[in-house]
């Protein structure tokens, strides 16, 4: 259970850092005219976002079966694991979606720890070769927050296109000087898509009731099915209350059955 905290509390500080907050609405940016996602798909290296620590960041993009659904895996060296010499990747896994096919490239974006809902994510500029800019925003009660990045296809980007990024990013009111400068040296290699060390994945699907307790199996605990029943048992009192007709005492649907596992892992 003690590595199932530490696991949402880096989940949580990667997603609470790389923003800055503003009162107010979101600013206006408009998206790139004649925008093409086909042609953004695949990976980029992230050169410069607002504050954060985190370091060797790519995202890729990739299509889904849904039109106008994509997914962006973002893949970095998450800054607080980086004081340590655990091997690691921390991946970060949202879904895009086009909610007006006429202007594609003003998106939406929700990530798994996202408690506020979806964001704007709106595509500046971009030649799909070289370089790309990306401003994201999500509204709150009374104020928003804000975050910009910087892509380049490759680890180093020409001073000429950043300084280009940043003076749009300017004329619309985003302070360039709240970009972190991105480290892309001394990366881990990456083999069949994952690093030596520990992988932490958040998905879409990290937090069903099933991947919660395969995560407290896997450190070996013994109540890792007792986190399953509870959620399962869960569910079952709000029917109960909801139709009054079935028997709370009920073991949930499904034998669970116990794997006693004793591989630590960090993740579902």
């Amino acid at each position: 259970m003690f590595s199932l905290s530490v696991f949402v509390l880096l989940a949580v500080c990667g997603s609470a850092f790389s923003h800055t907050y503003h009162l107010g609405t979101c600013p206006i940016v408009e998206p790139m005219p004649g925008f093409e996602m086909n042609q953004m798909l695949g990976v980029w290296y992230v050169i410069q976002k607002t504050s954060t620590a985190s370091h060797c960041i790519t995202y890729n993009f990739t299509k889904t079966d849904e039109p106008g659904k994509y997914e962006l895996e973002q893949t970095s060296q998450h800054f607080i694991l980086g004081l340590t010499p655990l091997k690691h990747d921390y991946r970060y896994t949202g879904i895009l979606t086009v909610p007006d096919p006429s202007v594609p490239g003003r998106m939406r974006i929700r990530f798994p720890l996202s408690v506020a809902g979806s964001a704007s994510y709106t595509v500046m500029a971009t030649d799909y070769t070289t370089y790309a800019a990306i401003f994201t925003c999500q509204k709150l009660a009374f104020a928003h927050r804000r975050s910009a990045t910087i892509l380049s296809r490759n680890k180093e980007l020409d001073r000429m296109f950043v300084d280009k990024m940043r003076s749009k990013l300017s004329a619309y009111g985003v302070d360039p000087y709240d970009l972190s400068i991105i480290s892309q040296s001394d990366c881990p290699k990456h083999v069949n898509g994952t690093t030596e060390g520990v992988n932490i994945n958040i998905d879409p699907d990290t937090f069903s009731s099933h991947n919660i307790g395969e995560a407290v199996r896997k450190t070996g605990g013994a109540i890792a099915d007792g986190v399953e029943y509870v959620v399962e048992a869960g569910k079952k009192v709000y029917h109960k209350v909801a139709s009054s007709k079935e028997d709370l005492t009920e073991a949930p649907s499904g034998e669970l059955n116990r794997n006693m596992d004793s591989d630590a892992e960090w993740l579902p």
